[in-house]
């Protein structure tokens, strides 16, 4: 039966998995919370990127170390078969909650059905259902052998993985970044903390493309690469422009396996990529906001000043949260809610 207790660590295990949203492309964002007898939280578990440990597995494992079973592995099908040959039903008193349906066929990483079950979890509780027809099937499995109840928050379940169904929906998946400060300003220079830009860093790494204007690329000169997390991942770039005199010699044009693309047409080059970030000022924003599929907001709390970044009432918030010093935000088009058929 499903009490307070259970929409507090759902909704934990939610807000979770929002911080690694942008990171898991292709696969879902995903958070598991694992509490004992008493009510305690004992570990939470994330899905970081894909090929890495489902949430489920996260959890497991860290929740093993609260127990000071400390496990010296990373590879997540190593680690499922040493988790179960080692501690079958060690579980047998405690709850995990799922933001998402436990998979229950064997991909990339062996199916979480299996581990939940034979770690003995007295319950599971799952926010939402699997649609994918291959993957789903877990809650009816774990039904078998324990007690589950679906449903908890599903309407945020839901929104957690909008973007997820956007992008196993369409080609490519085009998202706007942009970093302003409390004002909603974001021409004063350097605005976010250092958190807040190695996470950006990050998504670009997850990139297949990056879009930018001309204008920038002349004034300030960027990079755009992935050095404050020590990636290498060369992301394509499209300059955005119809004037093609841009000094070659900015590091931009010179990192290797990159390809540079300066073209006006924004379709024939967006066509040939499926994960695509755009970076800019307003008015960049208010010439592609159409083509758009969700908003990336880094908001500081600092006041720096400078013209302030419009909007506009195109997009509908998903989620708002505290990363360290900053706040991210996460908005969706509100065409792809109407196309796409979102509840919430």
């Amino acid at each position: 039966m499903v009490d307070n207790f259970d929409i507090t660590f759902m909704q934990k295990a939610i807000d979770t998995a929002w911080y690694y949203q942008g990171l898991t492309y292709p696969n879902p964002p995903v958070g598991a919370v694992i509490v004992d007898e008493d009510k305690n939280i004992i570990s939470y578990g994330v899905h970081k990127e894909a090929g890495k440990a489902h949430a489920e597995l996260d959890a497991v494992y860290n929740a093993l170390k609260f127990y000071n079973k400390d496990i010296k592995e990373t590879n997540p099908n190593i680690l499922h078969k040493i988790i179960i040959q080692k501690y079958k039903n060690f579980f047998k008193n405690h709850t995990i909650y799922v933001t998402l349906e436990p998979c229950n066929h064997q991909g990339k990483t062996p199916p979480c059905s299996l581990l939940l079950k034979e770690m003995g979890f007295k319950r599971v509780v799952i926010s939402i259902l699997d649609s994918n027809k291959i993957a789903t099937g877990g809650a009816e499995y774990l039904g078998k052998f324990t007690s589950v109840d679906i449903g908890v928050l599903k309407e945020e379940g839901k929104k957690l993985i909008s973007l997820f169904n956007i992008w196993q929906k369409k080609s490519p998946f085009i998202f706007f970044k942009v970093a302003v400060d409390k004002n909603f300003s974001y021409t004063g220079g350097v605005i976010s903390d250092i958190k807040s830009r190695e996470l950006v860093h990050k998504i670009r790494q997850k990139c297949d493309l990056l879009i930018i204007g001309g204008d920038s690329v002349r004034i300030d000169r960027p990079k755009l690469d992935t050095r404050l997390c020590g990636g290498d991942n060369p992301s394509d770039i499209l300059i955005l422009s119809r004037r093609r005199d841009f000094d070659k010699s900015i590091p931009l044009f010179n990192i290797k396996n990159r390809r540079v693309f300066i073209d006006s047409d924004f379709d024939k080059v967006v066509k040939n990529y499926k994960y695509i970030m755009i970076e800019g000022g307003a008015n960049f924003y208010q010439l592609l906001k159409d083509k758009l599929d969700a908003l990336l907001i880094f908001q500081s709390m600092k006041e720096i000043g400078g013209e302030s970044f419009k909007f506009g009432n195109n997009m509908q918030r998903l989620k708002k949260f505290k990363y360290y010093n900053d706040t991210i935000e996460w908005k969706i088009a509100k065409r792809k809610i109407n196309e796409d058929n979102f509840i919430w």
